[in-house]
């Protein structure tokens, strides 16, 4: 279930940086930071169940006093 995610995650990564780097190469610098910056939060979105999934085993594993 996680890899398909993860997958996701790395595709998004490549064609943001591609889109980035084109965008840069065109003169269109400020372009470029949003295609990074729209790529950022789409991976940060796809990230959270995992990370909550993360911290929820580490939760479950720290001792109960």
């Amino acid at each position: 279930m996680y890899v398909k995610t993860i997958l996701k995650i790395i595709g998004i990564a490549y064609i943001a940086e591609f889109a980035s780097h084109i965008s840069k190469d065109a003169g269109m610098g400020a372009m470029a930071a949003k295609v990074e910056l729209a790529g950022k939060i789409l991976i940060l979105a796809l990230a959270v169940p995992i990370l909550t999934v993360l911290i929820e085993t580490i939760i479950q594993m720290m001792p109960v006093k």
